[in-house]
């Protein structure tokens, strides 16, 4: 049954094929095909950590097509505006020409496409940082598994919970020691800590946060 992508030039577009691809090495099956390749040349650049199965499927394909042809492309007939790309078996082969004169729309398609790579490459330089932070209840009967859940129910682009424990502080109360990963563009510290970590609903367990480490990654 044939399969569409749309708009795979933004992130509604990526979104869909990393849905689609989970469970997935390829697009139609265990194998790579015409399939992949069409999809792969309508994908502006490899897709970021949020789309781990389109990443991986695309560092995948990018693995098989530099063995394969190790010469310098002439061109592939995408259409500029990132045009759906269509899975379908019964495709003629002569539907993706790799080989053929470079026109004017492809060459405005390059274009295009070579100035969203570097428009994602400057947002790629976006670092990322590795946080160590304990988190302390009210008292020594909040309850701690509770305290936990409430933690990592908070979700922000670019904030991924790690692992944690439950440290003694003393007179029979533990602290939390939590470990995230941020990217520092998308996520403050601060802003975590006093608009989400500190009030409704986390405040009725965490009395306070603070940061044990903080390194960048």
């Amino acid at each position: 049954m044939a399969v569409t992508f749309s708009h795979l030039h933004t992130e509604a577009g990526l979104k869909s094929l990393d849905e689609y691809l989970a469970g997935k090495t390829y697009i139609s099956g265990g194998k790579l095909s015409k399939d992949d390749i069409k999809v792969y040349a309508a994908v502006l650049g490899k897709p970021g950590d949020c789309f781990p199965n389109a990443s991986r499927w695309y560092e995948s394909v990018s693995s098989h097509l530099a063995k394969s042809f190790p010469g310098k492309a002439v061109g592939v007939r995408i259409d500029g505006k990132g045009a759906p790309a269509k899975a379908a078996a019964e495709d003629d082969d002569d539907d993706l020409d790799l080989f053929g004169d470079e026109t004017e729309e492809e060459k405005k398609a390059a274009e295009e496409r070579e100035a969203a790579k570097k428009a994602s490459s400057k947002k790629k330089e976006s670092g990322k940082s590795s946080i160590l932070m304990d988190i302390k209840p009210w008292d020594d009967e909040t309850d701690m598994k509770k305290l936990e859940e409430a933690v990592r129910s908070v979700e922000m682009p670019g904030l991924l919970w790690g692992a944690s424990k439950l440290v003694p502080v003393g007179y029979g109360i533990k602290k939390l020691q939590i470990m995230l990963t941020i990217v520092d563009d998308l996520v403050s510290v601060d802003t975590l800590i006093e608009e989400h970590l500190t009030v409704e609903p986390c405040n009725e367990f965490v009395q306070s946060c603070d940061i044990v480490a903080f390194n960048k990654i």
